[in-house]
């Protein structure tokens, strides 16, 4: 893989998402395109309100990010817009540093995002791709599920139409709510009435087919209710005039103490960006069997970013839910990314002028729906069934982000998914080779004084080497070196390597030590399965000649040959 890599041509090649173009497609990837505008831009205006961001910015994630991402990516399916989890891990960055809306939140949010695109670019230059593995798919279940429930919490108070003091931490969730639940007496009717038809209108066009755009069904609908019947003089708050023109282009905030403030803020967003975009792309280019190139994704995510720090709006993500959209209508390349930008271009110029009657508590609900949406309570069942220490893992990160807030969440959640990565590996699966009675190799459990043969232990050890479970392996030998009884000493003890695939010093050390116990006991050591390049270590180590093991072989059954040879002289 590395080498293939390598071999790549290093300049920076444009519209691989596209070419080659189909011409059979072309009308097909159009109506994508038609498709995601419809259902992406009652979303993309939610997400603007869960990053604290005006509303029209939403749209303007749509235009440029979008369209630099279709232009520089290598992904044919993946859609990069705005995003509700990296849109709460902005806000809750930007939570304190200004008023939200405000023309500087606005150039913080922009700053941010050029932050985060920096880190995208700089992970190309230094091939870090591979972090995206280190967010590992259960951590990512429980952190997008707190996600969910703390943008569903805080559109509440929009959607009964009362006012609910913010704790200015990010870690207010739970507060939040129990503040709302004391302020309900006072809940307006007539935002309650509204936000219950929204809800209604999107699931009910749910149940008939997800290609219906029920959330722009159900805003347009609110805003023609607004409009009739003069919603906004009986208390109803509203959108308010947004501005009839393209992106105001300018520099994001460029002082030094803010980037130092916001660096956290951007790493946050540059982990989940990673691992959630590597992730979708992934899936779609398994799906239709395409080449996908990682690295070149980096880039187009990087200049996504970019494009967005100077156009005015907030940071883009590779998106799951639009990219399902694009590819459920039937798109197959990013032409329909391009439409989809085309058409928000227009909406931008000549329609947002409409939204201008749009009721919060409508956009509120929309925005509910989202955060719901999230919270994976299929992908909680499923761990609790098959594995439920991933399940709790997965539900510690949810409760992270509840409690503390997204910002911690998401460190608490990389943190979890490497505590579950290193617990697996400091237990690893050990066992002892057994020929069965058809004469196949079984593997049974390490149990003091097990055999494979009488005389004879071939043991595997079932991963990497390394200085924390070293003294698994140390353990496993002493035990399988005890004689059961009288008359049933150890003659030979065979280490399989076939699935060690390194061995840092601290074990190797551990090793040397045990081979040379075995050495004082009169035990034959050998190795079997090992890698040219792990062996090559063990010789760095001192491990030859007297010092390391007696022989190598290159199977357990070349080994077990062995065996019998000596056992016959």
């Amino acid at each position: 893989m590395e080498a293939s890599r390598r071999d790549r041509p290093r300049s920076i090649r444009v519209l691989r998402g596209v070419l080659p173009v189909r011409r059979s497609m072309v009308p097909v990837d159009i109506a994508a395109g038609l498709t995601l505008a419809a259902l992406g831009i009652p979303e993309v205006l939610g997400y603007a309100r869960i990053a604290g961001m005006p509303v029209a910015t939403g749209l303007y994630t749509l235009l440029l990010p979008m369209a630099a991402f279709a232009v520089l990516g290598s992904s044919r399916h993946l859609v990069v817009g705005a995003d509700s989890a990296t849109a709460a891990i902005l806000a809750a960055g930007l939570t304190g540093l200004a008023a939200a809306g405000s023309p500087r939140y606005v150039r913080l949010a922009a700053l941010a995002a050029l932050l985060t695109g920096a880190l995208l670019l700089l992970a190309r230059l230094v091939r870090l791709g591979f972090l995206a593995n280190f967010l590992s798919r259960t951590v990512l279940i429980g952190f997008l599920t707190g996600v969910g429930i703390q943008v569903a919490v805080s559109q509440l108070p929009g959607m009964f139409g009362v006012t609910v003091t913010s704790t200015g931490t990010g870690r207010g969730t739970v507060i939040r709510f129990v503040r709302l639940l004391i302020a309900l007496p006072r809940a307006h009717v007539w935002d309650v009435v509204i936000s219950a038809g929204v809800i209604v209108v999107v699931l009910a066009t749910r149940l008939v087919s997800r290609r219906i755009p029920g959330a722009l069904l159900a805003l347009a609908g609110a805003i023609v209710a607004s409009h009739l019947a003069d919603l906004d003089a009986r208390g109803v708050a509203t959108v308010g005039p947004l501005p009839q023109a393209l992106p105001r282009f300018g520099l994001p905030a460029l002082g030094f103490h803010d980037a130092e403030v916001l660096l956290g803020t951007a790493l946050s967003l540059f982990v989940v960006i990673l691992a959630q975009s590597a992730a979708t792309a992934r899936a779609y280019a398994a799906k239709y069997q395409e080449h996908l190139d990682e690295d070149t994704d980096l880039v187009g995510l990087g200049a996504a970013n970019v494009a967005a720090a100077f156009s005015g709006t907030f940071v883009v993500n590779g998106s799951p839910t639009k990219t399902e959209i694009v590819d459920s209508a039937g798109g197959r390349s990013q032409l329909a990314q391009l439409v989809t930008s085309a058409v928000v271009l227009v909406a931008a110029l000549l329609l947002t002028g409409l939204l201008a009657d749009l009721p919060i508590a409508a956009l509120a609900s929309v925005v509910f729906l989202i955060g719901i949406g999230l919270v994976d309570v299929a992908g909680l069942r499923r761990l609790l069934a098959v594995r439920p220490s991933a399940f709790a893992v997965a539900l510690g990160s949810a409760l992270a982000v509840v409690v503390l807030g997204v910002r911690d969440g998401i460190v608490l959640a990389i943190v979890a998914s490497v505590i579950d990565h290193l617990r697996h590996s400091y237990h690893p699966l050990n066992t002892v080779l057994v020929k069965s009675a058809a004469g196949h190799w079984e593997a049974m459990p390490v149990t003091p004084g097990k055999r494979t043969e009488p005389g004879l232990v071939i043991y595997r050890f079932g991963t990497t080497l390394y200085y924390a479970n070293a003294s698994r392996l140390l353990a496993d030998i002493t035990a399988l070196a005890r004689p059961v009884g009288p008359g049933d000493p150890l003659r030979w003890l065979v280490l399989d390597g076939v699935a060690i695939g390194d061995v840092d010093y601290t074990a190797g050390l551990v090793l040397s030590r045990v081979i040379e116990e075995l050495h004082a006991q009169h035990v034959f050591v050998a190795i079997s399965s090992l890698l040219d390049p792990v062996r090559r270590q063990l010789d760095r180590y001192g491990m030859r000649g007297t010092d390391g093991p007696d022989a190598y072989y290159e199977t357990p059954g070349e080994a077990l040959g062995a065996y019998h040879a000596a056992a016959q002289k």
